[in-house]
């Protein structure tokens, strides 16, 4: 589904159907403290391709730091990302296919669906298990139907204040939103035993989805681990509160070490079931061409250990690639754009290096939202929305794009991303317009003149206008600052920056506390319903942190979601753009590029916007890692 002025590094995902399931807030920034440590058993048997038994480890950084690896409290992108490799989701997206795919997962085949997208039948494969965990009590515990239900049961639990409860709510599992209003009012725990009609175990290895409304792209959230994740009951109850700290599950890493906000280890589970690598490369793609050739029915994963740094600025993450102490970077800093990729390609130096480069759009926004119950910049009066489109007018995003983001970007028209349903390139708006004239007409026209004469402008009933913008103390943060105060100031508008963690903001913000915050938001499956979630007034407190609650973009947002994909949905999802450029609760500023490098000693990395957990696709060269001098520990 995830940051100061619009800061948002993220992987991967936010999701399809009615909202976007896995769709996160991100940013750049934020460790904090705390230890927490969980060990695991052995290897089980050697992966494909292991050389002379060694360890292959894999290392990366992430931009900011964890939260919980629970998934029904998380709401940010890189416990997500963690918690990818942990669950098991009854779907998954294929890794290399293009155009974008999806296939069973735990699931025995492709959910059965009704003709009124209604009704999602799903059976998984018997025989699948659970990693080892004292929460067991020495039993080998099998997945089973009765986990998913659990699992999806407990985001309505009260107890764990879920972010995406919202996902279901939407979707209108039945009988579920009715269950839990009535325990509130009364006052009671959640009952996780008492039955519904929307989410049912038929048989021990079969349940079944049931939506009040059609849910055309539902299957979407069933391939998100992050959401439909299968955890066991016994793990939640023995650990409670602290399951955030102990996820358990059926995938193919386990955690084994977690020192919070600076380093996470994910080993191999030894239970993980019998998975084959069967990937088909793009045509054309010669090198993931031959290394799908080379590892097809190569037993998954490929590699022993993910070793997850946290590293906030940009200098030293790329120093730490550039000393071998990294095998991938993701996300490359974009002051580093115009030197290690000139021209977006790489420079001769680091591919004489071998190093690798895979480069492409990103499914995202970078946004500033506005607090619409704010009483400053929020409302829906004339000249709140005049203020809030005067400042859009003087934010000047070329120059933001060009000196902030060194070019790798491309300036937003509306909410809907590249590489997701909905989006149009095409479509233009006055969204990416930069008039200062203009701006300063706008609120002249509308009574936000210096009344004072104190150089800076005033409310219209006289009172002084003083933006407040929250922000991180991360170094794109403080450039992007440093453009909004520019920008501000030539316009004649005071504005001052609350600097916290992103941890921070993202509870303020949660609370409608926040008067203005930049953030991105990145699609976890390839639909365009995820950006107009922004908008939709019942997730406010969820994906929409704007608080914007328009009952004309409602209905739109709310017809749009149960049709199936089509002209008749993509105009519906036009109008609903154009009338979140209109009223501007967010201005939204650009879409990302983003470039990722490998050490020469990774094979077969290649960047899916839509799958996390890319660690159990890729292989580490030893031979060619120690031929380099390269640190596998």
């Amino acid at each position: 589904m995830r940051s100061t002025p619009l800061r948002a590094w993220a992987r991967g995902l936010a999701a399809g159907l009615l909202l976007a399931s896995g769709a996160a807030w991100a940013q750049q920034g934020a460790p904090g403290t705390h230890v927490a440590s969980v060990t695991t058993g052995g290897n089980a048997a050697a992966p494909a391709g292991e050389q002379g038994g060694a360890t292959k480890t894999l290392r990366y950084a992430f931009l900011i730091a964890e939260t919980t690896f629970d998934p029904s409290q998380v709401s940010d992108l890189y416990s997500r990302t963690v918690i990818a490799g942990i669950l098991d989701a009854p779907l998954e997206f294929e890794n290399l296919a293009r155009p974008i795919r999806m296939r069973p997962n735990t699931a025995a085949e492709m959910p059965q669906v009704s003709d009124d997208f209604k009704t999602f039948t799903i059976r998984i494969k018997p025989g699948i298990y659970f990693a080892d965990d004292p929460a067991f009590k020495g039993v080998k515990r099998e997945l089973v139907a009765e986990d998913y239900v659990y699992s999806l049961k407990r985001f309505y639990d009260p107890r764990w204040k879920s972010q995406n409860l919202y996902l279901l709510e939407s979707a209108k599992v039945l009988g579920l939103s009715e269950l839990r209003k009535k325990l509130i009012a009364e006052n009671k725990p959640f009952d996780y035993d008492t039955p519904v009609e929307g989410l049912r175990a038929l048989d021990r290895y079969t349940f079944q989805i049931k939506l009040a409304e059609p849910g055309p792209r539902f299957l979407y959230n069933l391939a998100d681990s992050s959401f439909t994740g299968a955890v066991a009951r016994e793990v939640v109850e023995a650990y409670g509160d602290q399951i955030g700290g102990h996820p358990v599950g059926t995938g193919p890493f386990r955690l084994s070490e977690w020192k919070r906000s600076s380093r996470i280890v994910l080993t191999r589970n030894p239970g993980y079931r019998e998975v084959l690598f069967n990937e088909t490369a793009p045509p054309g793609d010669e090198r993931l061409v031959k290394f799908a050739e080379r590892m097809r029915g190569k037993r998954l994963p490929f590699i022993d250990r993910v070793v997850i740094s946290v590293i906030e600025e940009p200098q030293p993450r790329w120093l730490s690639f550039l000393n071998e102490e990294q095998d991938v970077m993701e996300n490359l800093p974009f002051d580093f754009a115009p030197t290690v990729i000139p021209n977006n390609r790489l420079a001769p130096n680091l591919a004489k290096k071998g190093i690798g480069m895979v480069r492409g759009p990103r499914p995202d926004v970078s946004m500033s939202y506005f607090g619409m119950e704010n009483p400053v910049v929020g409302g829906y009066e004339p000249h709140k929305v005049a203020l809030r489109r005067a400042i859009s007018l003087a934010s000047d995003v070329p120059r933001e794009i060009m000196l902030v983001r060194r070019g790798q970007a491309i300036p937003a028209q509306g909410p809907i991303a590249p590489e997701t349903y909905g989006y149009d390139p095409t479509f233009k708006t006055t969204l990416s317009e930069f008039s200062r004239p203009r701006a300063k007409a706008l609120l002249d026209l509308h009574g936000y003149v210096d009344r004072d004469g104190d150089g800076w402008r005033d409310l219209p009933d006289g009172k002084p206008l003083v933006l407040r913008y929250a922000t991180q103390p991360d170094q794109q943060s403080r450039q992007l600052i440093e453009q909004w105060q520019k920008n501000m100031t030539a316009i004649g508008i005071r504005i001052e920056f609350d600097t916290q963690k992103w941890p921070e903001n993202l509870k303020a913000s949660r609370a409608g506390k926040l008067m203005m915050w930049g953030v991105g938001w990145l699609a976890g499956a390839p639909d365009g319903d995820t950006f107009l979630a922004l908008g939709y007034g019942p997730n406010k407190g969820g994906a929409n942190h704007a608080r914007f609650n328009l009952p004309a973009y409602n209905a739109l947002y709310e017809k749009q979601r149960t049709l199936p994909d089509g002209p008749e949905r993509h105009k519906l999802m036009t109008e609903a753009a154009r009338l979140m450029v209109a009223y501007m609760p967010y201005k939204i500023h650009a879409h990302r590029y983003v470039t990722d490098l490998t050490q020469p000693w990774v094979l077969g990395y290649s960047r899916n916007n839509f799958v996390r957990e890319f660690w159990k696709y890729v292989d580490i060269d030893l031979a060619e890692q120690q031929r380099r001098g390269g640190n596998g520990h």
